[in-house]
């Protein structure tokens, strides 16, 4: 009898994944800007960090679970989209309410953050950056930062369906493995 292949694919660390990268610097960000800009005491702050890390959290367990169930990854990423979402909106209330500019389209400064944002996935570089700037500024990154990030996980999903339509789910995987070993 032929030894049995293995069926379970190996996937690489969820860390080398650019969108998680970018995930975990919108949650850097978020966490120095509720921090320093809502009051103590405001739930905000708490629902604010907890939609950034929701976000990075469900990509890291997606891409984990994905070596078992496809179906779960594409639920758990469309989770993370989901969540940055909530996030999208909080930074454009901040902005909102306290008559600050959200950066539009033709302006500079937008075009000058998502040069930078497109560029730079390492959290330091947020982390260090953001210390020099107004509020205003730190959520307009945030905002570009989930917009990039949006549209990545966009793309990640796509790539999620078509590799399980291809390739089908664990069961799919499993019954083929077995078919193969028993040469039928």
């Amino acid at each position: 009898m032929p030894t049995p292949k293995p069926f379970l694919p190996h996937g690489g660390s969820y860390k080398n994944l650019l969108v998680y990268q970018k995930a975990e610097c919108i949650y850097d960000v978020t966490y120095y800007f509720a921090h320093k800009y809502l009051e103590k005491g405001d739930r905000t702050i708490d629902q604010m960090v907890q939609a950034a890390r929701s976000g990075k959290q469900n990509i890291a367990e997606g891409a984990a679970a994905g070596n078992t169930s496809k179906e779960t990854e594409i639920k758990l990423t469309n989770v993370a989209k989901a969540s940055l979402q909530e996030l999208l909106v909080d930074y454009e209330d901040y902005i909102r309410v306290r008559g600050l500019e959200q950066w539009q389209p033709d302006d500079p400064r937008l075009a000058q953050a998502k040069r930078a944002c497109a560029t730079h996935n390492d959290s330091a570089y947020y982390r260090k950056a953001i210390t020099e700037r107004s509020d205003e500024t730190i959520a307009n990154i945030a905002i570009t930062l989930i917009h990039q990030t949006d549209w990545m996980l966009n793309k990640l999903i796509e790539k999620l369906e078509i590799k399980f339509v291809e390739s089908g789910g664990m069961r799919e995987q499993m019954t083929k493995a077995r078919k193969d070993y028993r040469g039928y």
